[in-house]
Parts: C-alpha cells; structure tokens; sequence
C-alpha cells in the first residue's frame, strides 16, 4: 500500500497531503505550527458551502454534501505525491454511513496507495497512548445529531462518555470563531473527578493551544483533534520529534 516517499527541497523527511473543508480557517494554522523541520504539510480543500446547521436537517444535508465531494479532493491531493493524506474533516469520519472509519480508511488507502489518517482512529489510538482510560468527556462544535454520532463511536469502542457538550456552531465557518475563553469554559463544564481525559472533535475549533493549557491546570490529559491526527501522522512516519506547546501528547508520546 505504501508508496516511495519522494522528497522535495522543503518535505525532506515527510510530505503530508492534508484535505480539509474549504470553510475551515483552522487546520491549516494549527497543522503548519506543530510542522517539523523537513515536514510538509500540502493543503486540498473540499468544497462545501457554508450553509446554516442551525438544524437537524440542515446538518445532515451538510454531511451529505461532504460525502459527494470528499473523493475528488483526495484525486486533488494525491498530484503532489504525498506518502501520507490526513483527513481533517472530524464529522465525516464519525458519521454512520456506508463505511465505518476502518472501512473508510481502508477505501481511501486502496484509492491513494498512501496511509490515510482518520480523526476517529487517530483520538482512539492517542487515547491508547495513555493506558487503561475508560472514563472520557467529550467536546464538539455540533448539534445533537453530530453529538450522537460521536458519543455512539466512542461507546462502541468501549470508552464510557461520561459528559459531551455540543456547542452548536450555527455554520461550519463560525466554528472557528469560538473564542479560547469560551472553549475553556467547555473544559471546565465537562470535567468532575470521575473523567480521566478530555477529549475536542471538529477540526474547525481552535482548540490545540487550549488544550495544552487545561493539561497543566486539571492534572489531567486534554486532547484535540487536530493534535491527535497530526500526531499520528508524525510517528506512523517514525517522526519522533517531541513538539512544545502542543500539551502531553507530542511532548511525550
């Protein structure tokens, strides 16, 4: 499955293939900040209009929306010659559709000859990282179907959801514009002494840098998506570098 990795001048160690939605103002700023030397980060966007969520309804014609774009974006990415693509769409691979995130990950694997990251695997394996967590809290941008939909992936995975709050983001693009104060309040909602980590999904939250705070004043592991896909990217590469600024786990796993 994997290619040769050819280097360039700038990705001498890594050239990572990166899709993200065209309305998100996040990823590529947080990706870019925890960057190795010698690791390229190549941006693809999928192309998804930045129409209300305020419903139900309106949130699952979004995701469908993702699906039908998604796999031309990934064609898009794959013309740089990247030897890993990090999917950095959260919803998508969370939501329960005609392929679970293995079966996603495998097709689009099959697709690219190239490792593909998922941003649920990659939370479940940096989850792993710490040992023996059961008891987890969850943060999202989403309403309460997007909500469901994670609570069930971590249920079913074995992990106990103690406390998930959804922030209900009106649009995909105003889920940047959650402030560092109000996401710290949504740390400190989800949090009692029985939660043994906290854990962000939705990659359009600017929540990596927010994240590696609440670390030092819960005593606890803080995890963001962003952190956990490009973490994986990283040491499924056999980069091993320990990154400041991002909290425990690209300092220490």
């Amino acid at each position: 499955m994997d290619r040769p990795y050819m280097p360039d001048a700038l990705g001498s160690r890594l050239k990572i293939g990166v899709i993200a939605p065209a309305s998100n103002t996040i990823v590529q700023p947080e990706f870019d900040a925890m960057r190795p030397p010698g690791v390229s980060n190549q941006m693809a966007r999928v192309m998804i209009p930045d129409t209300p969520v305020g419903t139900e309804e309106e949130f699952s014609s979004m995701m469908h929306g993702v699906r039908g774009a998604l796999e031309a974006t990934v064609d898009t990415v794959m013309a740089c010659a990247p030897t890993t693509v990090i999917l950095a769409m959260t919803a998508e691979t969370f939501w329960e559709g005609t392929l679970d995130p293995a079966g996603l990950q495998a097709h689009l694997e099959s697709r690219t000859h190239a490792k593909v990251v998922l941003g649920a695997l990659a939370c479940q394996a940096a989850i792993q990282r710490y040992g023996g967590i059961r008891r987890i809290s969850l943060i999202t941008p989403y309403m309460p179907s997007g909500d469901a939909q994670v609570r069930r992936s971590f249920s079913d995975n074995g992990f106990e959801v103690v406390n998930l709050l959804g922030l209900k983001c009106n649009s995909p693009l105003l889920m940047a514009h959650e402030s560092p104060e109000r996401l710290r309040r949504a740390v400190r909602e989800v949090d009692d002494p029985s939660v043994e980590l906290i854990l962000q999904v939705g990659t359009n939250l600017a929540f990596s840098r927010v994240a590696a705070e609440a670390e030092r004043w819960l005593g606890k592991p803080v995890l963001a998506v962003n952190t956990c896909t490009y973490w994986q990217a990283l040491r499924s590469n056999g980069i091993e570098d320990k990154l400041d600024g991002f909290g425990s786990l690209l300092m220490e796993h």
